[in-house]
């Protein structure tokens, strides 16, 4: 395993959890792939502009991401990332705090960047 490679995947996934806490969609932004894919713990499919529409709006504001049992694969040319994330926040107004799975496939662009490409999350039964 490439460790220069996860390294570089682990402060990517640093980032985005940074980015998510602050609602900082121009990290957002260059971190999320243009054509992402995710799929939320509702089984919604949701894109790049439906995320950063969220942080924008103030519709998602999380205010603590703890991050446990983080496992990376690297791939060719990408990552997969599996944690388990607890989330406390809220969500239109109304809490949303849980413990979930996420599963995220990061793509290494021809210019050395790392974004997320796919992701999908689940609830942890408690």
């Amino acid at each position: 395993m490439d460790n220069n490679q996860e390294r570089q995947v682990l402060k990517a996934e640093k980032l985005l959890c940074k980015a998510m806490l602050e609602s900082d969609t121009m990290t957002l932004d260059k971190l999320l792939s243009s054509d992402l894919v995710f799929t939320n713990h509702l089984g919604q499919i949701l894109g790049k502009k439906d995320d950063l529409d969220a942080h924008e709006s103030g519709l998602l504001n999380i205010s603590s991401v703890t991050v446990d049992d983080q496992q990376i694969k690297l791939l060719q040319e990408g990552a997969v990332v599996w944690a388990k994330v607890t989330i406390q926040g809220d969500y239109d107004g109304h809490p949303a705090n849980g413990t979930f799975r996420f599963t995220r496939v990061w793509q290494n662009t021809a210019d050395d960047h790392w974004e997320v490409i796919a992701a999908h999350s689940s609830v942890v039964a408690v």
